[in-house]
């Protein structure tokens, strides 16, 4: 079945084209580089996996209930519209969130490969062309596997949602090579490692907690990358230069913080748009939700070197500054160990499994 069947708004364009802006830049330097970085290359490239295999797609998805969506997490819930609604409608609710959140994690992993693409072409080191070719892989897998859940689990998908779809269209039109650093790997990964890990925490789902915690260890990697990148270059900025970069992290902060409302959402439910809106703003869980969606964020932007009186106050305005002092080296290393003991728990259980066989298939030799 072709995607645009399963979209809930059949009128999406098949196609969107961002004009080409910025230079191409070749390197004739191949020796040496930076040594950080080149061991994260080393890294990205052992690192490399198959969705297809790494991930267990035998397992079932409930569509009416993918995630284990407590009631208490949904925008309509203990409203009017809550009380009218019958226990399928709850379920069809929960599958349209679900659906909403992979979709546009699916879209923004479609991004971050052709800005990585982008760096490939643009950042003027060698070592950084090197580390975005790893990770151009990487998010092509990313989109695959979030393609296989909404096609296979759910046989739902929702457009992309208009603020991030601005965010990457001005990522891409600047012609300024630092920009798909700043704009896709401190912004945009940063908020969706966020949205991974909190429901990569509190699923209690398998196959979604596997694709969460194993995309999450590569985007680790990818952040870390722009952080080193970002960091030396933003060294030797004017102040002026660095405003112009702060304004354009303020301006995608609020982009990104009025993305994630599910608005389109309660539309589908026959919820006029104010309301719908009203709805979302009032919910304690949402407001808790766009709060810790920034603990990836702000610390990075904090430690590259961008941190004037005027980001600090929006962010401050946000209720996010205090996040600043989050440790995220702390939280990468978590991500990663998560995957890995993923991991050794499904190999072991398969080891068990394979015991048994060939103990019970002694047993009826015997």
């Amino acid at each position: 079945m072709s995607t645009h069947e399963l979209y809930t708004n059949g009128s999406v364009e098949p196609n969107w084209q961002i004009p080409a802006s910025g230079s191409a830049r070749f390197s004739w330097e191949y020796d040496g580089g930076r040594e950080r970085l080149l061991a994260l290359y080393q890294k990205g490239k052992d690192k490399q996996w198959d969705g297809a295999k790494r991930i267990d797609w035998s397992l079932e998805v409930d569509p009416y209930d993918p995630l284990g969506t407590p009631d208490e997490a949904l925008t309509l819930y203990g409203t009017p519209h809550w009380a009218k609604m019958t226990e399928r409608d709850r379920g069809e609710l929960r599958k349209h969130y679900t659906s909403w959140q992979f979709s546009q994690f699916l879209h923004g992993e479609q991004g971050a490969m052709v800005c990585a693409a982008r760096i490939v072409e643009s950042a003027p080191d060698m070592d950084a062309k090197f580390y975005s070719a790893t990770q151009t892989m990487d998010e092509a897998r990313h989109a695959e596997i979030y393609g296989r859940f909404l096609h296979e689990k759910l046989g739902m998908l929702y457009p992309i949602n208009d603020n991030l779809q601005a965010l990457l269209g001005d990522t891409l039109r600047d012609s300024r090579w630092d920009m798909p650093y700043l704009g896709m790997q401190v912004l945009i990964e940063g908020l969706a490692l966020a949205a991974f890990g909190m429901i990569r925490d509190t699923t209690d789902k398998p196959l979604p907690k596997q694709i969460l915690a194993y995309v999450m260890q590569d985007e680790a990697r990818h952040v870390a990358f722009g952080r080193m990148a970002l960091r030396d270059y933003y060294k030797q900025l004017t102040d002026a230069e660095l405003r112009e970069r702060e304004e354009f992290v303020i301006e995608g902060c609020y982009l990104m913080r009025d993305r994630l409302r599910g608005v389109e959402v309660l539309e589908n439910f026959g919820i006029p748009k104010k309301e719908a809106e009203q709805l979302s703003e009032q919910s304690e869980f949402l407001m808790l939700f766009r709060q810790l969606l920034f603990s990836r964020i702000v610390p990075c932007v904090k430690d590259i070197g961008l941190w004037g009186k005027r980001l600090q106050k929006a962010y401050v305005d946000m209720g996010v500054f205090e996040m600043g002092n989050s440790n995220l080296d702390l939280l990468m290393s978590q991500d990663e160990e998560i995957a890995e003991q993923l991991d050794r728990e499904r190999f072991a259980q398969e080891e068990q499994e394979r015991v048994a066989e060939v103990e019970s298939a002694i047993a009826d030799g015997a």
